[in-house]
């Protein structure tokens, strides 16, 4: 283990972007959020989301290459589930989820755990092509910019490498999509978007040569989140 204590610091589209905006997340406000969260996430999210968040660590173990960055680590939950051939690096915005992720790494001495480092999933200031697989545990609905995210990911990420997301992504049915719109302008106290859609990972390119082809997989409880991954490729989307 080498450093889990670092640190460095008009149309339908159209108004989904002014709702978007009006409810918008920013850095600040993603941390303060979590800093409320923190004592609580394991006991409150950790047993509804662990079906999906294992089935996306099976992904990673089962990928080539050994170099993973997870993001959005939070407390570390799916730290302990990695093989051990493995090497994480778990990066997250929250100091206090991120305590908790270390205490977690020294408690149960998961010597494949690399480093813990508190950066912005947006500008992770990575060498480029750093790393064989990325995965993104709840957290394209948390960042400002979702896209940003993925050019990220992208740019860190070696082409033919593989990029994972484990998502609540909305739906525009039935109950459901009703109580994600109503929880919309709840966005900012509760530090991720309740009405986040699949399409806002897509670049928004006419070419579609430039298209990411998504492969997205249902995950239980009752679909309420989605494992999404694809293949990087050579080409990056404008």
């Amino acid at each position: 283990m080498s450093n889990i204590n670092g640190s460095v610091d008009v149309d339908q589209a159209g108004a989904m972007e002014i709702r978007v905006a009006r409810h918008s997340l920013d850095a600040d406000s993603v941390r303060a959020a979590y800093r409320r969260w923190a004592g609580i996430y394991d006991l409150v999210f950790g047993a509804v989301s662990r079906r999906a968040r294992l089935a996306a660590v099976a992904a990673v173990n089962a990928a080539q290459g050994t170099t993973v960055l997870e993001v959005g680590v939070g407390t570390g939950l799916a730290l302990p589930f990695y093989s051990s051939d493995k090497r994480i690096t778990g990066i997250d915005l929250s100091v206090e989820m991120l305590e908790r992720a270390r205490n977690r790494v020294r408690s149960m001495n998961l010597e494949h755990v690399e480093a813990l480092l508190e950066l912005d999933a947006q500008d992770t200031g990575f060498d480029s092509a750093r790393f064989d697989i990325a995965v993104a545990m709840f957290v394209a609905s948390v960042v400002p910019d979702p896209q940003a995210l993925v050019r990220e990911l992208r740019r860190v990420v070696r082409p033919g490498g593989l990029i994972l997301f484990v998502n609540h992504f909305a739906t525009d049915r039935g109950p459901r999509g009703l109580l994600e719109r109503a929880l919309a302008p709840a966005s900012r106290a509760l530090g991720w978007h309740p009405d986040f859609s699949l399409e806002r990972l897509s670049p928004r390119t006419e070419d579609s040569s430039h298209k990411l082809l998504l492969q997205a997989k249902p995950m239980p409880p009752f679909s309420l989140f989605q494992l999404v991954s694809f293949i990087n490729p050579e080409k990056l989307p404008h």
